[in-house]
């Protein structure tokens, strides 16, 4: 058992690595297919598209995890999620301001696939800071 929670945490940590370089070609090698996000099944590369005006507008948007729980077919996440708001984004003009969030996420994990993930990000907050 501690093996395979060991190989899940391997799994979110290699992920880990491309989300925060933005590789969102090897994001999807992650994703079974399709992912249901929010209990919507979707492409993977329809889920990843979602980051590119994100991290255009904040080009060094970084998720930094504060805790992590997995069990034996979830990973449980609450993250501090940074950047800084150098493009324009939902049509605010870019500040210059370094924004932090809080973003929660469940992942469901079948062999070396994330088959689902439920995602809560505080995108008001976010909107405020750049406001």
């Amino acid at each position: 058992m501690a093996s395979d929670l060991e190989q899940i945490r391997s799994l979110y940590s290699d992920y880990l690595v491309a989300c925060n370089d933005h590789d969102f070609d090897r994001m999807t090698t992650f994703y079974a297919q399709p992912i249901h996000i929010n209990d919507e099944p979707l492409d993977a590369h329809t889920v990843t598209a979602q980051f590119v005006p994100l991290v255009a507008a904040f080009p060094d948007w970084r998720w930094t995890v504060r805790n992590m729980i997995i069990d034996a077919a979830h990973i449980s996440l609450n993250f501090s999620v940074t950047g800084t708001h150098l493009g324009a984004f939902e049509g605010v003009e870019p500040t210059g301001r370094e924004v932090t969030i809080s973003e929660f996420t469940i992942y469901r994990v079948d062999g070396d696939k994330f088959t689902h993930v439920w995602d809560l990000a505080d995108f008001a907050s976010l909107r405020e800071q750049i406001g």
